[in-house]
């Protein structure tokens, strides 16, 4: 997933501290030094996220509600085990990114919650709870995390 901000440090020092991600690159997008200021944030074994940091760009200023965000409305990372979506819940909340609201979908749980720069993101996880075959509507709360 690539994204735009107005502050890459900011985003870097979030998701290093939330999520234990590592940044693997931070400079210019080219060989020869020019161009936007591009990071590679690697988010557990599967997942990273290109930021691009530009200039006289505003793009990350916008602020818009939930399917009105264009094509790619939020990101989703699978935590890797409920310990850790537990953890990183805690340390959402402590950063005011996120309330304490676990969505039940029935086969996995969710968090929601804005990253520095207002983007939505998702976390899920594999939920201990699910029962074959039954689903849950968006705002359904885990029973788990009353």
């Amino acid at each position: 997933m690539a994204t735009v901000t107005n502050d890459s440090d900011r985003l870097h020092t979030f998701y290093q501290e939330v999520f234990a991600a590592e940044v693997i690159s931070d400079g210019s997008e080219f060989g020869d030094g020019t161009g936007p200021r591009l990071s590679i944030i690697k988010i557990g074994d599967w997942s990273e996220l290109n930021v691009f940091q530009i200039t006289g760009n505003t793009e990350a200023d916008k602020q818009v509600p939930m399917f009105g965000r264009g094509r790619i409305d939020h990101i989703a990372l699978q935590a890797e085990s409920l310990e850790t979506f537990i953890e990183i819940r805690q340390r959402l909340m402590d950063r005011g990114a996120a309330d304490d609201f676990v969505t039940d979908f029935g086969s996995i749980l969710s968090i929601f919650f804005r990253d520095p720069d207002g983007m939505e993101c998702e976390v899920c996880v594999e939920n201990p709870d699910a029962q074959p075959g039954v689903t849950h509507p968006p705002g359904t709360r885990s029973q788990r995390f009353p």
